[in-house]
């Protein structure tokens, strides 16, 4: 179902000429919110070989892209933890560009990047929200089924003051009745 204010955004899988868009997008809330940690946004070649290294893990890269062919929004999956016994859990990280915030652009994203980690074996996914106050990022995933699991409260200092991380949970596929039956990637 696409809401009605994203009719004309799809999402896809990203290719290296979105890179330079994703790197616009997330340099923007990196200087400017809580959503990452990081002090400095990275320069696109670093952008380049995260994206490389996700896919090469078997998760999906995922753009937002609006029938004009602009990216609104990046999504991708990736391992939770790299030890051996996490394989089975992936972990998501979604960004939208400011002007498309509140448009239905988060759930595009969210939704068909929990079909991808499912379809990959994936059995369950993480948020890691930076910012107990981050609303919108809390609902999204309420609305998507994540429940929340855990808060590591003052973990950041970021924006001259101390930043909490919310932890949310959303079993994918099977999630945790059934033993796997192949390891995921």
């Amino acid at each position: 179902m696409i809401p009605t204010q994203c009719r004309s955004v799809t999402v896809d899988d990203s290719t290296e000429l979105d890179i330079a868009a994703v790197s616009v997008i997330y340099g923007h809330w990196v200087r400017h919110g809580l959503g990452s940690f990081e002090l400095e946004p990275p320069a696109e070649d670093e952008m380049r070989r995260r994206r490389e290294s996700v896919l090469r893990e078997g998760f999906p890269y995922l753009v937002a892209r609006t029938d004009e062919g602009g990216v609104v929004g990046f999504a991708y999956g990736h391992l939770y933890r790299t030890r051996g016994a996490y394989r089975y859990a992936c972990e998501d990280s979604i960004y939208v560009a400011p002007q498309a915030v509140g448009m239905g652009v988060g759930r595009l994203l969210l939704g068909t990047l929990i079909e991808r980690c499912e379809q990959r074996g994936s059995r369950v996914m993480i948020a890691v929200i930076g910012d107990g106050a981050n609303h919108a990022s809390i609902r999204l995933h309420l609305a998507f089924g994540f429940e929340r699991v855990g808060l590591l409260p003052a973990v950041g200092w970021k924006h001259a003051r101390w930043v909490d991380s919310v932890l949310m949970s959303r079993p994918l596929g099977e999630g945790s009745r059934t033993a796997p039956d192949t390891p995921a990637m």
